[in-house]
């Protein structure tokens, strides 16, 4: 094989609730995440050794990116003595609780199974997946995951929940600054107001499983929004904004500071006016981009 592509999409947390702290220093959660029809590009192509290439100047290319780490943790497990030379179309910003790095790292993880004639099967992947990251897991799933521990626990969304979000449209936003995960962990802990208990979260997934005819609207939560929206207001005064003018339920992605909303088919708000609402909230330098949930 010469080359190899594989596409690396965005993920969206529809549903998270930090339980709680562990005594790993991680935290426990509960979320209903899905990854997006968006995202970056990663080829490889044999080389004598790993290396990675990107078209974006802030994005590391030593051995503290996870796609080096996913090689090394890959030749580590299987013994293949092939490198790659790595090539990353990032899209995906950094900062943003879209889990780019995390999908990075699984689709090296796929590529180089590729490229060495398939030496792990799924199983296989998976404990590397886990190993890796907390949110590496759920990008081993083509649609939406429930998802457990620290996140590296990942499973199936039960039909009856996936019906409802599997290809639904949806307008992701972010502003021009980012929003660090372990400051915003450090704050939950510095914070336990901000924590959702597990007994709430099984209780809110149960009932929105168990009713059919609930919209995917009324999943939606983010136990990560607190400290977020406590030092970055921009985020709340726009969320706020768009559910007054156009009736959406805007939610933010992960530790953020990306956005998103869901959007119906027909009708309502049209992506120009909202595009114009976001960025006249957060300037030019927004980013905006309509796609669909996987």
């Amino acid at each position: 094989m010469h080359s190899a592509r594989e596409f690396s999409p965005a993920k969206l947390n529809l549903f998270l609730a930090v339980t709680g702290p562990r005594p790993d220093g991680f935290h426990d959660l509960i979320s209903v995440a899905s990854p997006l029809q968006w995202g970056d590009e990663l080829t490889a192509e044999p080389a004598a050794d790993f290396s990675l290439v990107c078209d974006q100047p802030g994005v590391p290319r030593d051995g503290t990116n996870l796609i080096l780490k996913a090689a090394a943790a890959y030749r580590a497990a299987t013994g293949w003595a092939g490198g790659a030379k790595f090539t990353l179309t990032k899209r995906i910003p950094i900062g943003a609780g879209l889990g780019g790095g995390s999908s990075n790292a699984v689709a090296a993880l796929r590529l180089l199974n590729r490229l060495a004639d398939g030496r792990l099967d799924a199983a296989g992947l998976g404990i590397l997946a886990a190993d890796l990251g907390s949110d590496c897991s759920l990008f081993l799933f083509p649609g939406p995951v429930l998802m457990y521990g620290r996140g590296e626990l990942a499973v199936d969304l039960p039909a009856e929940g996936a019906v409802r979000l599997r290809g639904r449209r949806v307008l992701l936003f972010k502003p021009d600054f980012a929003i660090a995960t372990a400051w915003s962990y450090g704050r939950m802990r510095a914070a336990p107001k901000y924590y959702f208990p597990a007994t709430k979260a099984e209780a809110h997934l149960a009932a929105w499983l168990g009713d059919s005819a609930a919209p995917a609207e009324a999943l939606l939560a983010n136990a990560m929004e607190g400290p977020a929206f406590a030092k970055f207001p921009a985020l709340p005064v726009l969320l706020d904004r768009l559910r007054r003018d156009f009736g959406l339920a805007p939610r933010m992605s992960g530790s953020g500071s990306a956005c998103f909303a869901l959007l119906p088919e027909t009708g309502g708000p049209t992506v120009p006016a909202l595009t114009a609402a976001i960025r006249a909230a957060w300037g030019e330098s927004a980013l905006v981009v309509e796609t669909r949930l996987g």
